[in-house]
């Protein structure tokens, strides 16, 4: 693993955010977008400005102030009913996790969601890559390790403005983290080790776009830079570097992302996997469909080669209320690169846990 890269691309970010004077913040109003904030003392001071109550004296807040709808403060993200100031202005799923127009602005620094945030305590496979292996014989397992089918699955996975309006009242700049790992709790014979966590930076330039493709919504634009490893040493260690382009679309309660990619090479000798784009793919496709509060989702991603190069994967998500802040959660997963040890193994997972953030 290139323990460098990930320094490099937050270093990046932080040299890009500084020295900046940020546009001016547009005022929102509304405060839809504000539910997807995390930090409680972030979002209540977006509702405070989305309200105008930011400007009022003091003394007169305690005389006017009125205690918001209860369903404002709920962490589901959806853009659901019609808020003061904005009546019948609807905030779209891409618009309120991005902040895209100028209306849903909020300034830099608020710790938002990106993918999603769960737990599933029963996350099985019908075939455990027992013998990781690399075309880089350094990275090929010799030995073979004794894994249950059956292991526990987490994720968390947040991001966060650095820059808003890089180009005037266009471009924002987002930096986000990702980790996921799988967990063989239950298998006690090998001391319940953590079998893979793969660690995810990305920096990423969006911008709010607005044209028509037969009758879906451009609505989004980015470019980013991507770093994925293991963290993990010789013979199982995996990384790789990646110029990553956002495209989204919408329509009707659809969320359609395309996310074509290039991976950044390295020197052969120092590849821990060269052939990763022949799996792990060069480009995926995202589809979130919306239906009251339940969400499901839809993962392609291809190698977009032929013949003996040909694979890819497909994975299935389907989220759903289960009281309070909790919805519950199921992952299927079909393919190739359920995570980097097993980028070129192919196998069958199906999770079942809770979900507290979903898509976006």
């Amino acid at each position: 693993m290139k323990r460098t890269t990930a320094a490099v691309i937050l270093a990046l970010c932080a040299a890009m955010g500084s020295g900046q004077t940020p546009a001016q913040d547009p005022e929102p109003v509304d405060v839809r977008p504000c539910m997807a904030i995390e930090s409680d003392a972030q979002r209540l001071a977006c509702y405070d400005r989305a309200a105008g109550r930011a400007s009022l004296p003091t003394a007169q807040k305690k005389v006017t102030e009125a205690i918001p709808p209860p369903e404002v403060f709920q962490l589901d993200s959806r853009p659901t009913g019609a808020t003061p100031g904005n009546v019948g202005k609807p905030t779209s799923l891409l618009d309120s996790r991005w902040e895209l127009s100028r209306r849903a602005k909020l300034g830099t620094y608020n710790v938002r969601g990106y993918k999603p945030i769960y737990l599933m305590p029963a996350f099985v496979t019908d075939d455990p890559n027992e013998s990781p292996q690399s075309p880089n014989p350094d990275n090929t397992v010799s030995t073979p390790e004794s894994l249950d089918d059956l292991e526990a699955k987490f994720q968390l996975s947040l991001k966060t403005k650095v820059w808003q309006g890089v180009f005037g009242h266009d471009g924002d700049l987002w930096v986000a983290y990702t980790q996921s790992s799988r967990w063989q709790v239950y298998n006690s014979a090998e001391s319940r080790p953590f079998r893979e966590t793969n660690y995810e930076p990305e920096v990423m330039l969006v911008f709010d776009t607005h044209y028509e493709v037969l009758g879906w919504q451009g609505r989004l634009l980015g470019i980013g830079v991507n770093h994925q490893s293991n963290g993990r040493s010789n013979p199982l260690s995996r990384s790789w570097n990646r110029i990553i382009a956002d495209v989204g679309f919408e329509r009707d309660g659809w969320t359609v992302m395309v996310r074509p990619w290039w991976r950044i090479s390295e020197p052969r000798e120092d590849d821990d996997n060269p052939d990763i784009s022949d799996y792990m793919g060069r480009g995926e496709v995202q589809v979130v469909y919306e239906v009251g509060r339940q969400e499901l989702g839809l993962l392609l991603r291809h190698s977009l080669r032929g013949g003996s190069h040909s694979h890819g994967a497909a994975q299935l998500t389907w989220s759903f209320p289960m009281g309070g802040n909790f919805r519950g959660y199921l992952e299927l997963f079909e393919g190739y690169g359920e995570s980097m040890i097993d980028y070129n193994h192919k196998a069958t997972y199906v999770g079942l846990g809770v979900s507290l953030l979903d898509w976006y």
